[in-house]
C-alpha cells in the first residue's frame, strides 16, 4: 500500500513525525509532501498568485512553499510516479472538530485527496492547554493511530467522502474507545479576538484560541472528545442542502 503523508503544521512539525510512525505500522511504501511552513487555517486554499516551489529532501520526501492543497496536488500530479492508495493528513497539533473542519488545512488536504478519488483520512490531536507550542503531547495519536486506521482500510469508502479522526487530550490509557460521530456545531458568538499594540504603537488583532462554547449533540464529535473517546467522523464533499431544493425550485418557477 502506497501512502502519501501531508499536514498543515509544516514539514518539520512533530505531528508529521508521529504520523509517519503510524503509517509505517501499515506499510513501508511511505511518501511525504507537506508545506514548508505552517499553514494552519489555510482551509482548501490553492496558491494562484505566485509560483509554488518544491524542495526535495530525499527520494520520497518533499516540502512545498504553498498550502496543504498545493502539497497534495503537487505530489499526485508531479512528484510521485503513481497515485497513492491512501492519503493521511496530520497529525494536526490541535482539534479539528465541529465547524472547524471548514478552516482546517489538515482536513482540506484530505478533501483534495478525496476529490482525486483517493482514500483520504485526516488525523488531529486535541490538546488541553493554550500556549504549548511544540510541547503538545501526541501520546494518544501515537498509541491509537494504527488501531483506529486499520478498520477503515478494510472497508469500502463511498466516493467523494473522507474520514476525520480526533484524539482526545488525555493519557492514552484513559481513552474509553472509538466512537463514530457526526460533525458537531460550535457557538462562534462566544469566540475571542485578542487586541494588542505593536512596538511602533500600531494596533493589531489576533484571533484567539480560547475555548469556544459548543452545544454537543448526542452523537457529535465534540461530545465524543468530552467523553474521552476518539471520534471518527465521515465527511462528504457534496455541500448541497437537499431539503432546500424543492423550496428554491418552487420559488423560481412562479
Amino acid at each position: 500500500m502506497r501512502i502519501l503523508l501531508t499536514n498543515d503544521d509544516g514539514y518539520h512539525a512533530p505531528g508529521l513525525a508521529v504520523l509517519e510512525a503510524i503509517a509505517r505500522e501499515l506499510s513501508d511504501d511511505i511518501w511525504v509532501c507537506a508545506p514548508a511552513e505552517e499553514q494552519s487555517g489555510a482551509g482548501h486554499s490553492l496558491t494562484l498568485s505566485r509560483p509554488v516551489r518544491v524542495h526535495q529532501h530525499d527520494e520520497r520526501r518533499w516540502s512545498c512553499s504553498g498550502t496543504p492543497t498545493d502539497s497534495v496536488m503537487m505530489a499526485i500530479g508531479k512528484l510521485m510516479p503513481d497515485k497513492p492508495d491512501l492519503i493521511l493528513s496530520g497529525v494536526n497539533r490541535g482539534a479539528n472538530l465541529g465547524d472547524d473542519v471548514t478552516y482546517s488545512g489538515t482536513v482540506s488536504a484530505a478533501i483534495e485527496g478525496a476529490l482525486a478519488g483517493i482514500r483520504s483520512i485526516a488525523l488531529s490531536q486535541v490538546y488541553a492547554t493554550e500556549g504549548m507550542g511544540d510541547s503538545v503531547p501526541f501520546e494518544v495519536a501515537a498509541t491509537w493511530g494504527a488501531k483506529v486506521l486499520r478498520p477503515l482500510l478494510a472497508m469500502e469508502m463511498a466516493p467523494r467522502t473522507l474520514i476525520n479522526i480526533n484524539f482526545p487530550a488525555i493519557p492514552a490509557d484513559e481513552v474509553q474507545g472509538v466512537r463514530v460521530t457526526r460533525q458537531g456545531f460550535h457557538d462562534y458568538a462566544r469566540g475571542s479576538i485578542v487586541e494588542g499594540t505593536d512596538p511602533r504603537g500600531y494596533r493589531y488583532y489576533w484571533f484567539g484560541l480560547h475555548g469556544i462554547e459548543h452545544s454537543p449533540g448526542h452523537d457529535s464529535d465534540l461530545e465524543a472528545i468530552d467523553d474521552k473517546y476518539i471520534s471518527v467522523t465521515p465527511l462528504q464533499l457534496d455541500l448541497t442542502h437537499d431539503a432546500s431544493l424543492a423550496m428554491l425550485r418552487s420559488a423560481y418557477s412562479r
